[in-house]
């Protein structure tokens, strides 16, 4: 079973919906032997690479801070269903997400790509880590278990930037707008962070059409 997510790292459904996939998949374990494959998706393309003010963006997507205050509510409760204390008071900056895509699809040639989703979302919504920033993304690639060194030496280059923009581009392609959004074995979508057993019946229609 193939799966591919499209997601942002500053996107906390994303996480929520990393948490519900985790489960499904944990229901099927017997049976289902999956692939998880993150795809890049960002939700502020145009952002500046050094990022903006939390308040300020967040007064700009959704027009006031009490407008966003009642979705934190619904993330909160979500969150704590999920065992993810999110804590967004301890951010500061909504960064450009590119260069934490650039280090996803690095982690994935080398075999550590969820752990390294897994620390991205967990420097930013639990610390409150700045990922437009290279320190804290290297910091990250270390406690996944990639080389220090190595990993700053890539993210100076300008590896990964045609295919990270290859793959989103084909996220765009497919007409997806928001984020999380799976793909099973290439046929069955679908998008949010849906409940585990809505995840369970997708793949299992994506079984018998294959």
């Amino acid at each position: 079973m193939q799966i591919d997510i499209y997601s942002d790292i500053v996107c906390p459904w994303c996480f929520v919906g990393k948490r519900r996939l985790e489960r499904a998949l944990s229901e099927l374990k017997d049976v289902v032997k999956a692939e998880v494959t993150w795809r890049p998706f960002q939700l502020n393309p145009t952002m500046s690479l050094d990022g903006m003010d939390r308040n300020t963006y967040l007064k700009a997507k959704f027009g006031s801070l009490e407008a966003f205050g009642r979705m934190e509510e619904q993330l909160l409760a979500a969150g704590a269903d999920e065992q993810i204390p999110f804590a967004f008071e301890k951010i500061q900056r909504t960064p450009n997400t590119f260069a934490a895509h650039r280090l996803v699809w690095y982690a994935a040639l080398q075999g550590k790509q969820d752990k390294v989703v897994e620390n991205l979302f967990g420097a930013y919504f639990l610390e409150g880590g700045n990922l437009g920033d290279v320190k804290t993304l290297a910091h990250v690639a270390v406690e996944a278990g990639l080389d220090r060194i190595e990993t700053e030496t890539f993210l100076a280059s300008e590896k990964g930037v045609v295919e990270v923009k290859a793959e989103e581009a084909v996220g765009r392609r497919l007409g997806i707008s928001g984020v999380p959004y799976f793909v099973f074995n290439g046929s069955i979508s679908i998008s949010g962070a849906q409940p585990p057993d809505i995840i369970v019946s997708a793949i299992r229609q994506a079984e018998r059409e294959a």
